[in-house]
């Protein structure tokens, strides 16, 4: 069996978004020894702003949630991220499967479904998520304003004048640039390079953004390209949603 790139750089991550705060932590404890990091959010707008704000292999949402229910949680999230969503229902009824699957979930279980099922299920979702990606992205790129980054490639090219970067100066690009427009935490950001294997520790990441900065010929103070988010991180300015 070919082996995928998520599965070589490390766990799968996954994102639970359900109430039942115990269920959850069943589902954490069962697919962590599978080779998932399980995460959990546990109402409606805090599922989406997780599930649009972050890379994971697969979202497993609940359709009654407070603050917003499954459903339109599931339309929000498809409005940005084509990331695979299995579907949970304690009612198991056809109208909600049907509704679900129609707005692009991407398989559902009933709430009384088995460990063996949910797996199975998961592994499913994911696998033909990844033939989707690779058949249609092969070398995906990045594009921000004059800035585009092929992380095909690992090339970054700002107007017509190819830029020199480090790997780890790469990645990090890469990394603000896919998520362009939302904030990326540093210990995001830091999590995302150790997996790299790169010598990359605590606040050395403004040290690798401050050098990216200047070959970006960017301005800290009034950026083009990488703001920094007080107490937060760092974000990839949009310039789509700065002209709107």
């Amino acid at each position: 069996m070919t082996e995928t790139s998520s599965e070589r750089a490390g766990p799968m991550r996954v994102l639970v978004i359900d109430d039942d705060r115990k269920l959850c932590r069943l589902i954490g404890e069962y697919l962590g020894p599978m080779g998932y990091a399980v995460e959990a959010a546990h109402a409606g707008p805090e599922g989406v702003e997780r599930a649009t704000a972050d890379e994971w292999s697969a979202v497993i949402l609940d359709v009654m949630l407070p603050g917003l229910d499954g459903f339109e949680v599931l339309r929000r999230i498809r409005a940005r991220s084509d990331v695979p969503v299995l579907m949970l229902t304690a009612r198991g009824e056809e109208a909600d499967r049907i509704v679900g699957l129609e707005m692009g979930a991407d398989d559902y279980l009933p709430k009384t479904f088995s460990s063996r099922e949910l797996l199975a299920r998961l592994r499913a979702v994911t696998r033909r998520s990844a033939v989707r990606s690779g058949a249609a992205r092969p070398d995906p790129e990045f594009v921000v304003g004059p800035l585009r980054v092929n992380t095909g490639s690992r090339t970054a090219i700002l107007g017509d004048r190819p830029l020199s970067l480090t790997p780890v100066e790469f990645d990090l690009l890469a990394s603000l640039a896919k998520a362009r427009g939302r904030v990326k935490t540093r210990e995001r950001l830091l999590e995302e390079i150790r997996e790299r294997d790169y010598e990359v520790f605590d606040r050395s990441i403004d040290v690798h953004i401050s050098a990216l900065r200047k070959k970006l010929g960017d301005d800290a103070k009034e950026p083009r390209f990488i703001r920094t988010v007080r107490s937060a991180g760092y974000m990839m300015v949009d310039p789509a949603a700065s002209a709107g």
